[in-house]
């Protein structure tokens, strides 16, 4: 199994609007970067670990997990013009951008703050410490394991 952080903005789209949305379901899109979209396409696959960051918020922390329950398929999105993400070099012959399904399985108890991250020295080494404006980044299972138990402890 692989392991991911997946970036969202709560006001765009939330860990609890993934819980809301059918049966815990829901699709990961929009994503128009380009080793985003390399590592959606080409490395993230069927029952990958996801964790689930706020970002662009007043305290950007990991809140839970969730399961990738579809590989890479086309974005619709960049197909449709009346959407933001609409990219008019994509054809169904040769999209440009790509999307996976996921599926709600967690929320921490506690957010992990990004501050806090930071501050652990098991975590110094992740993406997201090195190069946190990524919004889909690899994850070791160490920093996995130590996230799943910082967000599930009581500590504050």
């Amino acid at each position: 199994m692989t392991y991911w952080l997946f970036k969202s903005e709560p006001d765009e789209y939330s860990l609890q609007d993934l819980y809301a949305e059918t049966n815990g379901y829901g699709r990961w899109d929009g994503i128009r970067n380009y080793q985003a979209r390399n590592f959606l396409r080409d490395k993230v696959t069927l029952e990958d670990g996801v964790l689930f960051y706020h970002s662009a918020c007043k305290v950007p922390a990991v809140v839970g997990t969730a399961e990738v329950v579809r590989a890479a398929y086309p974005d619709p999105a960049q197909f449709d013009p009346e959407s933001t993400y609409f990219d008019s070099r994509a054809t169904a012959d040769k999209p440009r951008w790509y999307c996976v399904d996921i599926r709600w399985q967690s929320e921490f108890q506690r957010p992990v703050p990004l501050a806090e991250i930071k501050q652990t020295p098991q975590l110094a080494e992740m993406v997201l410490v090195k190069q946190g404006r990524l919004s889909i980044q690899p994850v070791t299972e160490d920093e996995w394991q130590h996230l799943l138990q910082l967000g599930n402890s009581s500590r504050r």
